[in-house]
């Protein structure tokens, strides 16, 4: 293996099956160019079908690459593309939470959630629990859930999870991010207590330059296209620390990986640390309880118990 981890340390991928969600644009999408280009079996799971066709036709593979609708704002959209997955797949070896949004307007999803924590993590938590039985099915199979720097300042507000008293666009992005690490850590814990075949790892991709700042202002986008670039990296250099967890088969479950460089903004995907308020296990516990129902799914993580 090279110093500097590449996509050219990625093993051949030859019959798994990997499912990346927002896999359209971004690091979603150069995510699932690397795999397919190993051999991976890649399903794209996005909400806009034409746009990820389209993002599909561009990458140049032996084997098809999928494409399953799936509305994050919408747990019906959540049951349905899990539903689809499992009817069209007998294995599962990569779930690759990748897809979220970033400072929105304050929007509420279909089922009533802030859209941020809704999208970011709700969904992928329902997701993930909808798909455990084919990954408890799959040896060696991981789940990668993408979180962001962000996440550093971030506090999961049990009393106002959907922003309803106050709303601030940073602050429930940030709760959001948190909330994928929480989810994460905890998944792992009872995976690893379970003896389940199944890891459960996290990834950033530090400064990334993404269509993620949409929603931003203009002026913040004048800005960052200034000084973005002393702090940013492209796309594909954004998804090796996804790349890495998900495929690295030293990377252990529960590891977090991040790039190198000074504050984790650019560099070679490393394992990195989080922030002290996501290992907390009491909030880990409680947000899968809360998470359990505000979705009404419950992940069974115990080997022959789905």
């Amino acid at each position: 293996m090279s110093p500097r981890w590449t996509t050219a340390d990625i093993s051949d991928q030859s019959g798994r099956v990997a499912v990346i969600t927002g896999a359209n644009a971004g690091i979603g999408y150069h995510t699932a160019k690397a795999l397919a280009e190993r051999g991976a079996t890649v399903v794209m799971a996005c909400r806009d079908g034409d746009r990820a066709r389209r993002a599909a036709q561009t990458i140049t593979t032996a084997t098809p690459i999928a494409v399953v609708g799936l509305d994050l704002a919408s747990l019906a959209s959540v049951h349905d593309a899990a539903r689809r997955i499992r009817e069209r797949y007998d294995r599962l070896d990569l779930l690759i939470n990748n897809a979220g949004v970033w400072w929105p307007p304050y929007t509420r999803t279909e089922d009533g959630f802030e859209l941020q924590f809704g999208v970011n993590h709700l969904a992928h938590f329902a997701l993930t629990g909808l798909l455990l039985e084919l990954l408890l099915a799959t040896p060696a199979s991981r789940v990668v859930t993408v979180t962001s720097l962000g996440h550093r300042s971030g506090v999961v507000d049990f009393d106002d999870l959907h922003s309803e008293r106050r709303y601030r666009r940073n602050t429930a992005y940030a709760q959001s991010k948190l909330a994928n690490l929480l989810f994460t850590y905890e998944l792992q814990r009872r995976l690893a207590a379970d003896g389940a075949p199944t890891a459960a790892l996290a990834a950033h991709p530090g400064g990334a330059r993404t269509e993620l700042f949409r929603d931003a202002s203009p002026a913040f986008r004048a800005v960052n296209a200034v000084i973005g670039p002393l702090f940013t990296q492209p796309p594909d250099a954004g998804a090796l620390p996804t790349l890495r967890a998900a495929t690295d088969p030293h990377a252990p479950g529960g590891g977090l990986y991040g790039p190198s460089g000074p504050g984790q903004f650019k560099g070679s995907p490393v394992r990195v640390t989080s922030s002290p308020a996501s290992h907390d296990g009491h909030t880990q516990a409680r947000l899968w309880q809360v998470s359990e129902r505000l979705t009404g799914v419950s992940p069974v993580t115990a080997p022959g118990r789905v």
